[in-house]
């Protein structure tokens, strides 16, 4: 993954740089705070390996910045959503500062988002906005719908998939198309592009609920079970409930168990005994597969859509 290195050492770089403002301070330090908190910078990335495909990488520099401005603002967003008191391992903002400068500063990065996404040549901004704004709105309709779903007794599958990819994987996507367009795709490799990253994307989310429960604390990072725990209703969940009802078994009993490590331990061999574990798998494996597939419709020599491949094979295979 030497590619990827490389372009994360490269957006850093850019990061370490950046200047947003000044001056009223309780609206830009917190977000060159959140920016410097680090991560993986995933969505960027794939902003400039879309551009990498065509020429240079540094063309969607400015769309890989839109992309990280976005999700920190919704990071920011989601934290006082969520009451959330670390981000990182480190201070949310709404905590450092105060839940107001949290949502002010947040709509300022959003706004940034926007001066930076627009940095592109003049006829190819229709349609890069136009995405940008889509999957602007789809992840408040994800993040909406994820709140919705704490509430409701039943969540179908498909909807729960419909909730992921608005939440998660449609903002790979835009990232990934967006930097193509930038780097001169054609509008057809630019939407294979995008579906490879969505599907990719719905597989890595899909894997995250099953390391939940079936994870290595020391690799995962944070504690297993903590979905079962909050009766969260992943993809696994889901199924579980569903196969049980078809079965005679009494999902309730196990959903009203005290929040402890028994609970964790009781739907760990429940998902094993229905063979959910089994399905979450298959799953993720169709969905890799799938975004396997949709680079095959990218019209381009296939040395050049190697770097994509090994950076799905890295996604597919992680522990963490």
């Amino acid at each position: 993954m030497n590619n990827l290195a490389a372009l994360q050492e490269l957006f850093q770089k850019e990061v370490d740089q950046l200047n947003l403002g000044t001056a009223p301070s309780k609206l830009y330090d917190p977000m060159h705070y959140i920016m410097g908190l680090g991560g993986k910078r995933l969505r960027p990335i794939l902003a400039l390996m879309g551009a990498g495909i065509y020429g240079d990488p540094k063309k969607a520099m400015s769309q890989a910045m839109a992309i990280e401005l976005f999700h920190n603002f919704s990071l920011i967003h989601d934290d006082i959503m969520d009451e959330a008191p670390l981000r990182r391992g480190q201070t949310t903002v709404h905590k450092k500062w105060d839940q107001n400068v949290g949502i002010l500063s947040g709509d300022g990065m959003l706004v940034k988002a926007y001066q930076y996404v627009a940095d592109c040549d003049a006829a190819l901004l229709p349609e890069v906005l136009g995405t940008f704004s889509q999957t602007a709105l789809e992840v408040c309709e994800g993040q909406q719908m994820d709140m919705d779903f704490e509430t409701m007794d039943t969540v179908e599958a498909a909807t729960y998939i419909q909730m992921i990819q608005y939440k998660t994987s449609v903002l790979l996507g835009c990232s990934m198309k967006v930097g193509a367009l930038v780097g001169g795709a054609s509008k057809e490799d630019a939407a294979a592009l995008y579906d490879f990253a969505l599907l990719l994307g719905t597989s890595f989310q899909i894997k995250d609920d099953f390391l939940d429960v079936y994870g290595d604390p020391e690799k995962f990072g944070k504690q297993v079970g903590g979905d079962i725990l909050s009766n969260k209703k992943t993809l696994l969940w889901i199924e579980a409930q569903r196969r049980a009802a078809e079965r005679g078994v009494n999902f309730g009993a196990y959903a009203d168990m005290d929040a402890n490590a028994s609970k964790v331990e009781a739907f760990q061999q429940l998902y094993k005994d229905l063979g959910v574990d089994a399905f979450a798998k298959a799953q993720i494996d169709s969905y890799y597969q799938q975004s396997l597939d949709a680079l095959k419709k990218v019209a381009v020599e296939e040395e050049k859509l190697r770097p994509l491949r090994e950076f799905a094979a890295w996604l597919y295979q992680r522990e963490s």
